[in-house]
């Protein structure tokens, strides 16, 4: 299991033991997991799989989303941290398998050379 998965429930297991709120807890197990992986990937000289990866974000966000919700409805512990974890492992697979990607910036000059979307839009 990949350390963005790891990170992102210790994340929101931490930041929750501190009684952050749960929407802190979330961001910071996602920003954990992400950051720990580009760490991770820094330290080893290689370009961070955040910026090329198929999905990489939206799943610790679901890893760290499952985590806090757990701890919240009182069922948290090894299994809950576990489940966070593989649900987290299994779309960043999917998403790997089938080569889904979350949606990505819009790019300037799509249409014709020298165009952008805000002159298109200026005459509606």
């Amino acid at each position: 299991m990949s350390a963005v998965r790891v990170f992102a429930v210790t994340g929101a297991t931490t930041a929750l033991e501190y009684h952050i709120g749960a929407p802190q807890a979330v961001l910071l197990g996602v920003v954990t997991g992400v950051g720990g992986g580009t760490l991770r990937d820094v330290l080893v000289s290689r370009l961070p799989t955040v910026l090329y990866a198929d999905l990489y974000v939206i799943p610790a966000l679901l890893g760290a989303g499952i985590t806090v919700a757990c701890e919240r409805t009182g069922v948290y512990g090894v299994p809950a941290a576990l489940g966070a974890a593989v649900a987290c492992f299994t779309l960043r697979m999917i998403g790997a398998h089938y080569g889904l990607n979350a949606p990505g910036p819009r790019r300037a000059g799509r249409g014709t050379a020298g165009s952008d979307d805000s002159s298109r839009d200026a005459g509606s």
